[in-house]
């Protein structure tokens, strides 16, 4: 079996012949019942191979299709308009950085649909392009953007530059709103949440499925997919290492399942650990391996906040699903890139109980992040 390590293009998968996880009838459910989504997840839990099959879909490549769910429930395959804005390429350092991959995204777009007239702001030509396209075309725009908060989480920290980070993304992203009648589809996908009163303030027509369970299995690798996918490539990961075959499922669960992002859906296990160790046929850390974001580490240093009572504390549903609060509390932020989950539920006090996923992000906090934030 080939494993699609660090592949985020869908096409490519299916043409190379990669591993897929089939996640087609969720992305079905969503295009057929709404319009304007939301979804934050970890990093490397594969947001951006999921907007890249969102892509596929909506350029009506039934072709890459073939034998997935969606291949029987779709009879029409439209070919739709996309403009797919990837702001994870970039080191956001200066206001310039933004305002330019921004101006350079709009300008290839503009080139294919040039517009009747321009306007001076980024946003506005955004507007404007977006009705060129629909001009052009006839068809309504999908619109898909991956990492929307880049800019944001690299500039925390540095007050003044977050603040023209917000102010540009807030104009842009409302766009979606003000320009409905145009767009088909939009999809935006990030590690964390701004939240009410930040870039998303003016865009109240985003459904955020960051918590929903019926959308808890739309990144990442279940228990029941694991066991469908990838039985055969477990038993040779427990020849390799001496095992059972029930001995390597629950080493593997110990290891790199737990993540919850509704107490209703079921755990998750981390889609970069699991191929990752099935292709080596070794167990080893590699989702922390990648590195820790420098944001969290300034933000933990920052709030000072005692974290041998991260497990402890109980966090409402409103600060949970926001990081506005974090220059008082990094919990959310822990949460949400992937370093704490949802554990239990007090409904009366509607409050949450966080811990350590698995083991991997346990024993890696306690080795890695906790030196760094000690310093």
């Amino acid at each position: 079996m080939k494993y699609p390590i660090g592949i985020q293009t869908f096409s490519e998968v299916i043409n190379g012949g990669y591993a897929y996880v089939d996640k087609t009838a969720l992305m079905y459910k969503m295009v057929s019942e709404g319009k304007y989504y939301f979804l934050s997840r970890p990093r490397r839990f594969g947001k951006s191979l999921f907007l890249s099959t969102l892509e596929a879909y909506f350029s009506g490549q039934k072709e890459l299709f073939a034998g997935l769910y969606v291949e029987q429930k779709e009879q029409e395959w439209n070919q739709y308009p996309i403009l797919h804005l990837d702001l994870n390429t970039e080191k956001y350092e200066t206001t310039d950085a933004l305002d330019g991959i921004l101006n350079r995204y709009l300008r290839e777009w503009e080139s294919k649909y040039p517009p009747q007239w321009q306007e001076p702001s980024l946003a506005g030509r955004f507007e404007v392009l977006v009705k060129a396209v629909y001009a052009h075309t006839g068809k309504q725009v999908v619109i898909l953007v991956d990492e929307y908060d880049k800019p944001l989480l690299q500039a925390i920290g540095k007050e003044e530059l977050q603040s023209a980070y917000r102010s540009t993304l807030k104009a842009f992203y409302g766009v979606l709103k003000s320009c409905d009648r145009y767009i088909r589809f939009a999809f935006l996908t990030g590690v964390t949440k701004f939240g009410k009163v930040s870039v998303f303030s003016d865009l109240n027509n985003l459904t955020d499925l960051s918590f929903d369970h019926r959308y808890a299995e739309l990144c990442g690798i279940s228990e029941k997919e694991l066991h469908q996918y990838f039985d055969e490539s477990v038993q040779q990961l427990a020849d390799a290492n001496g095992m059972t075959k029930e001995e390597c499922y629950s080493k593997m669960k110990l290891d790199y399942d737990g993540y919850r992002f509704n107490l209703e859906g079921p755990g998750m296990y981390n889609p970069f650990s699991v191929l990752n160790t099935l292709s080596s046929c070794r167990f080893r850390d590699y989702w922390f391996e990648t590195g820790t974001p420098s944001f969290l580490v300034y933000q933990l240093k920052k709030t000072e906040y005692p974290l041998e009572k991260m497990t402890t504390a109980e966090l409402s549903t409103d600060t949970l699903n926001s990081i506005d609060i974090m220059d008082q509390n990094p919990l959310p932020l822990l949460y949400q890139s992937g370093y704490l989950t949802l554990k239990s539920y007090d409904k009366e006090f509607d409050t949450y109980l966080l811990g350590f996923p698995n083991r991997e992000v346990e024993q890696g906090f306690i080795r890695y992040l906790l030196p760094l934030c000690s310093r």
